[in-house]
Formats: C-alpha cells, sequence, structure tokens
C-alpha cells in the first residue's frame, strides 16, 4: 500500500516537472546576443536569419532593416522585448552580410526576395515591422501580396516619391566622411538629434549593438550598400502609388526631427492609409524607435494583439 502511494506520489510528481517544463518551453525567449543564425534556400541562395521569442507556432513578426544593416544592427532592446511575447525574425537580404549575393538596385527587387523568403519558411500570413528602407519594402509587400500580411509596423519611413527621399544619399556620404574624422558610427549623427539627449540616445544605441559577441554575421560590403542607395534614390524619384489599397492595420512611427526621411512623410503615410495610426516622438530623429525603445515596444505590441 505504502508502495503503492509513493508509486503514485512520484507519478504526479513526475507529471508536474513535465508540465512545468512545457510551460517553460513555451515562455522561454532567447535574446538576440546568443541567438544562432539559420539558413533557408530561397531561389538557390542561402538567406541567413535569427529566429526568437516565445515557443508557439504563431504568426510572426518579419522585421526588414535600414540602410547598410545586417542583422547585428537590430537593437537588442526592441527585437529581445518583442520577443517576449511573439516570436521575431530578421534576416539578411540578398547581397547584405551573410547573405551572398548582389544586392538589387530596386525596392520592389527587394520586396520580391522578401516575399519569397517568407514563403520559404512556410508562412502564409505575418506582421510585418519594417525601418526606414525596411519601410519601403513593407509597402511594397502589402501592395504586391495583400493577403500575405496582417499587420504592419512602419517606422523612420515614407511613400515612394515622398518628400526629399531622393535626396537621401548626399546626406549620408557627409556623415559617413564626418565619422571618419570623429571616430564615431554614421548611426551617432543620421540616427539621433545632435543635442544632449540625441548624444546620450546614440550612445547607449550604438553600445546595445555591440552586446553580440560571438557569432557575428558578414559585414556589408560597399558595392552592395550603393547598390541600397542607388535603390533608395529610385524609389524617391519613383511616381506615388495608390496606398489606398492598403487595407491592413498600420502603426506608424517617427521621430519629429527626422532628417533622412522627414516627418512629413510619415504625415502623407497616415493621410493615404485609411486604417493607419500615428506616433510621432518628441525631440528625437530617425531613430526615435531606438531614443524611447520602451514606449514604443509596448505601443507595438498592443498594436500587433488580435
Amino acid at each position: 500500500m505504502a508502495l503503492s502511494l509513493f508509486s503514485a506520489l512520484t507519478a504526479m510528481t513526475n507529471a508536474q516537472i513535465t508540465n512545468q517544463t512545457i510551460n517553460l518551453q513555451n515562455t522561454i525567449t532567447m535574446n538576440s546576443k546568443d541567438v544562432k543564425s539559420q539558413s533557408v534556400k530561397v531561389n538557390g541562395i542561402d538567406f541567413f536569419y535569427r529566429k526568437l521569442g516565445v515557443n508557439n507556432p504563431g504568426r510572426p513578426i518579419i522585421f526588414l532593416n535600414h540602410l547598410s544593416a545586417t542583422m547585428d544592427d537590430c537593437d537588442p532592446k526592441i527585437i529581445d522585448e518583442l520577443a517576449t511575447k511573439r516570436h521575431v525574425i530578421y534576416f539578411d537580404n540578398r547581397g547584405i552580410g551573410s547573405t551572398v549575393g548582389v544586392t538589387p538596385i530596386t525596392v520592389s527587387e527587394m520586396a520580391t526576395d522578401a516575399i519569397a523568403f517568407i514563403k520559404a519558411l512556410g508562412y502564409e500570413n505575418v506582421d510585418l515591422f519594417g525601418f526606414s528602407l525596411g519601410g519601403f519594402i513593407s509597402q511594397e509587400i502589402m501592395l504586391r501580396e495583400p493577403q500575405l500580411v496582417h499587420k504592419a509596423i512602419l517606422a523612420g519611413t515614407g511613400p515612394a516619391g515622398g518628400a526629399s527621399i531622393s535626396e537621401m544619399t548626399p546626406l549620408v556620404v557627409k556623415d559617413i566622411i564626418k565619422s571618419r574624422f570623429t571616430f564615431r558610427n554614421e548611426k551617432f549623427y543620421l540616427f539621433f538629434n545632435g543635442n544632449t539627449n540625441g548624444h546620450d540616445s546614440a550612445k547607449k544605441y550604438l553600445s546595445r549593438l555591440k552586446e553580440r559577441k560571438e557569432n557575428r554575421g558578414k559585414s556589408l560590403k560597399l558595392s552592395n550598400f550603393s547598390h541600397q542607395l542607388k535603390a533608395i534614390k529610385s524609389w524617391g524619384l519613383q511616381g506615388a502609388q495608390d496606398l489606398s489599397k492598403i487595407k491592413q492595420p498600420v502603426l506608424i512611427v517617427n521621430g519629429e526631427n527626422d532628417k533622412m526621411v522627414p516627418i512629413s512623410n510619415s504625415y502623407d503615410l497616415k493621410a493615404r492609409i485609411s486604417n493607419s495610426e500615428i506616433i510621432v516622438y518628441k525631440d528625437s530623429g530617425h531613430g526615435g524607435i531606438f531614443q524611447y525603445h520602451e514606449s514604443f515596444v509596448k505601443s507595438a505590441l498592443k498594436f500587433l494583439e488580435d
């Protein structure tokens, strides 16, 4: 009798441990500094990506990054916090970082690659989070394959033909040259205001990008960076698209002093996408979501709730 009682208690304990383990597996989140890179074949090319977050088969957030950015340029304060509630996938598009090939010279071609990447992973419906150049690509995806997108966040970005977008190249080159003389990363100048708050936020942001010490990806080649600049200029010179076709919920976010994609572009997106809302961060620039990462993540997760 005692043995039977002991066996029963042992079985109950083991079941509790098993249930606790399952529950733990369903809530564990990896952090971006440790998560391993994976690859998937897309039209004959291995596209490298990282995936982290809660262990469930739900709809993922696909993050599309900015000009010159590889996977190592994703802000841990944003990626990791989003991953506490959702799957987050970010990747190197063709010719970027660890993904080989020649970078396209148009946003349309970049969108073609992104669509193929999403489908290669087996997803039929995703949420998009596009920052800057990634926001251009996100718009193109929504217009071409609306069934693929549930909701979208467009940060620091603007529409095709938007104000001053075609003039971004000389601005970027100027600040890259400046960064070489001051021994600072060009994002220090391009993403943040030149005041005390901006400098402090820039230092913290750039420090976070160095948190991943091992298994970092490959750097962006200058030739492919040049192709990205051509794509951006072409986007800025392109005729306006019919954004009224975008019916998905869209969250538009930017800093009020964005010098790369001026804030007027965010208001333009808001006016042309009917099912949209906008957040503008005061005393911030292109990198407003990085400066106000806590507020942004809170708003983003609320927006992305079903």
